[in-house]
């Protein structure tokens, strides 16, 4: 499945229905008088953040979303049904934004959350609402209202518990193979993984989804490499596992270049937890992984883990360290709320 992180859509919500100009006809009853029905309300147009989607792929396809028009009024003073609304269906983290791609509509953060981004025309008046003293037989009645139609950009930022950050090759692919069901694209070269990839991790019975970011490099707050487009999906995580490759000359210097990355993009990543770890230790001997393990506590501060994906090594130590994190954040997730735009 291809990934696509942002997409721009046009929405249309129905317009209403017109009243109907209608008089009683009955036997017996000469001046039945008017009994025109109103119009039927437009469909609206709702957001709905759902289970099962990790990609805007959808909208690459259908770009163009209309809800329908309200049916319009009848005689005997029968309103008409309101048109058929439309939803959008998005994953949860989907941000919402105007044509100018820079005003926020909505956030959409948790699954079962909806927002009315649309609301549909009122239906017109039909011609008994026109009767007055001196007009008993009124031929007269309104049109629908029309509905709302602009463009808005949907932009992904990923929700999950915990984010992979590291350069280029530092194995972050290989434990996500190793700890999910996940099978991304793993290569010796630098950017193999091109976009970001999710998957879930099980231990004592306890799931957590693990994305997994593009390699940073210097500079990639600003756009080099692949760019500052996919440290917006650290920002939705809870905890953020830092892989340092056992391979890099000075490691110490590798998680720098990281860490400035990160505090340059801002956005509060530098605040969240952090878990560390020396990944691929399984090309190091003895003296080698004493001297990297030096090398990157002087940097961080503190010691790493001891990681290795192939081997196994540090593996499950890692899982519960990020389990511990996730799970103090879960307890305090909001319910599901349902909000409308108000312009």
């Amino acid at each position: 499945m291809k990934f696509l992180d942002q997409a721009k859509v046009y929405v249309r919500s129905g317009d209403g229905g017109a009243g109907a100009v209608s008089f009683r006809r009955e036997k017996f009853i000469e001046f039945g008088g008017p009994d025109g029905g109103d119009g039927g309300r437009g469909g609206d147009v709702w957001l709905e953040a759902v289970n099962g989607l990790n990609t805007l792929i959808d909208y690459r396809y259908q770009q163009h979303f209309k809800a329908k028009t309200g049916v319009h009024g009848m005689g005997r003073n029968m309103t008409g049904a309101k048109g058929a609304d439309v939803t959008l269906k998005v994953p949860a983290g989907t941000q919402v934004f105007e044509e100018d791609n820079e005003t926020m509509i909505c956030d959409m953060t948790v699954v079962g959350q909806r927002f009315l981004l649309a609301k549909g025309g009122n239906g017109g008046f039909g011609n008994q609402h026109f009767k007055t003293s001196t007009n008993q037989a009124p031929r007269r009645a309104n049109p629908g209202l029309p509905g709302e139609e602009f463009n808005i950009w949907l932009r992904l930022k990923l929700i999950a518990d915990a984010g992979l950050v590291g350069l280029p090759n530092a194995g972050k692919s290989t434990f996500l193979a190793a700890v999910t069901a996940a099978k991304p694209k793993i290569a010796d070269y630098p950017f193999t993984t091109l976009h970001p990839g999710l998957g879930v991790a099980r231990i004592d019975a306890r799931e957590f989804v693990i994305a997994d970011i593009p390699g940073l490099i210097e500079g990639a707050h600003e756009g080099v490499g692949i760019g500052d487009r996919f440290l917006g999906h650290v920002e939705r995580t809870r905890v953020l596992l830092h892989l340092v490759s056992a391979q890099e000359e000075n490691p110490g210097k590798a998680y720098k270049t990281v860490r400035a990355e990160l505090e340059a993009y801002g956005h509060g990543l530098t605040d969240k937890v952090e878990i560390l770890a020396l990944s691929q230790v399984d090309t190091l001997d003895a003296d080698a992984r004493k001297k990297k393990v030096a090398s990157l506590k002087r940097a961080a501060g503190r010691a790493p883990m001891l990681l290795s994906a192939v081997t196994g090594e540090g593996v499950e130590a890692v899982q519960r360290a990020l389990m511990t994190v996730i799970a103090e954040a879960r307890a305090q997730i909001a319910a599901p709320v349902e909000t409308r735009w108000e312009k």
